[in-house]
């Protein structure tokens, strides 16, 4: 399985760093889009959506994000700070309360909440095919990244007392203090190299980091809950080794939205 995860990144990898460093904005924005609306296909097959309610709710999402882009619409720090209450509040309380996954419109109207904000912030993040907001962009994800292998691997050798049992029993404290000494390192290394472009000193920056990653946490968990709640291992088959692209996006899109909301609002 770990050969597997790797060959499919090593595969997957290269492809993001063309999008990122070479891809035009168009481009970048319908590249980044289908990530997107890939995960939102899985997270509706999870809440029981099929046939033409699938098809018709797919399609209207990628028109919606075709006319936001093309007309030039840009959320502003009121409407993305709901990403902020989406993810510091509400979905806390849903693996708290252990809600199962919603159905119908419910479902519908809660995967763009989830989904949209991410894509937005995909796009502020690299407004262009710069260097520079590409390495800045490459910055943000690749914390994610980093917690995800340092979780995986303190979680393997060290892991003993289990984060959230009843939802992902893979997943230890240890495996999240993994994460934290990662992550820290991380950002320590990529702001010496000016890759985040942040103009925040480092004391306030590892902390906002390391509540980025708990952050990280809680959108894996999430996901994780969602699969429990639908009865499946994977939300799809699609990245061989990883599941789903959902799967893989997990911690991203939660990460991806709360920082750009910080931006806006602290900017």
């Amino acid at each position: 399985m770990l050969k597997t995860r790797i060959i499919t990144a090593l595969v997957l990898l290269p492809l993001m760093l063309a999008a990122l460093f070479f891809f035009p904005p168009t481009a970048w924005a319908g590249f980044s889009w289908l990530i997107i609306v890939l995960a939102l296909w899985e997270f509706a097959r999870m809440a029981g959506l099929s046939g033409g309610i699938m098809l018709t709710y797919l399609a209207g999402s990628s028109l919606l994000a075709a006319v936001a882009w093309f007309s030039g619409f840009v959320p502003d720090s009121v409407m993305m700070s709901v990403s902020l209450l989406v993810w510091l509040v509400l979905a806390p309380l849903w693996l708290r309360k252990r809600w199962p996954i919603p159905r119908g419109v419910p479902a519908m109207l809660l995967g763009w909440l989830l989904m949209f904000p991410a894509w937005f912030a995909f796009l502020a993040w690299h407004p262009d095919n710069s260097a520079v907001s590409g390495k800045q962009l490459l910055a943000v994800m690749g914390m994610v990244w980093v917690a995800d292998v340092a979780a995986y691997f303190a979680g393997k050798t060290f892991g003993k007392h289990k984060l959230a049992p009843s939802i992902s029993p893979g997943k230890s404290w240890e495996g999240v203090v993994g994460a934290v000494i990662g992550v820290a390192g991380y950002v320590w290394l990529v702001n010496d190299l000016g890759w985040l472009n942040i103009s925040l000193p480092l004391l306030l920056l590892l902390p906002l980091a390391l509540g980025l990653t708990a952050v990280s946490v809680v959108g894996d968990l999430l996901e994780s809950w969602f699969k429990r709640s639908a009865g499946i291992k994977d939300s799809s088959s699609l990245l061989p080794g990883h599941g789903g692209v959902y799967d893989r996006i997990d911690s991203l899109i939660a990460v991806l939205a709360v920082s750009h909301a910080l931006r806006l609002l602290f900017a």
